[in-house]
């Protein structure tokens, strides 16, 4: 179930970069929906034991996970856009 959480969140801040913010309109809605879930996919997997916020139990639900893996996939869509910006790719 977190997972699918950590997808949707980052898919969700993609979504909402590309739709409102205005960011990179070149580069499209899905592949920012896809950078923001892969973004929420590595935050949530992987950052977010690394500063304890991962449930106790596997299958339980972290907010601090849900945090985390935000913020990370917020930072693969900055990054994207700094890469698209620069390189125009």
């Amino acid at each position: 179930m977190n997972i699918v959480m950590w997808i949707l969140a980052g898919g969700i801040l993609g979504w909402i970069g590309y739709s409102y913010m205005g960011f990179n309109e070149g580069r499209g809605m899905i592949a920012s929906f896809v950078i923001g879930a892969i973004g929420g996919i590595v935050g949530g997997k992987m950052i977010a034991p690394m500063f304890s916020a991962a449930a106790a139990v596997p299958g339980d639900f972290s907010a601090s996970a849900l945090v985390v893996a935000a913020a990370v996939a917020a930072a693969f869509l900055f990054a994207g856009n700094l890469i698209y910006d620069r390189f125009g790719v």
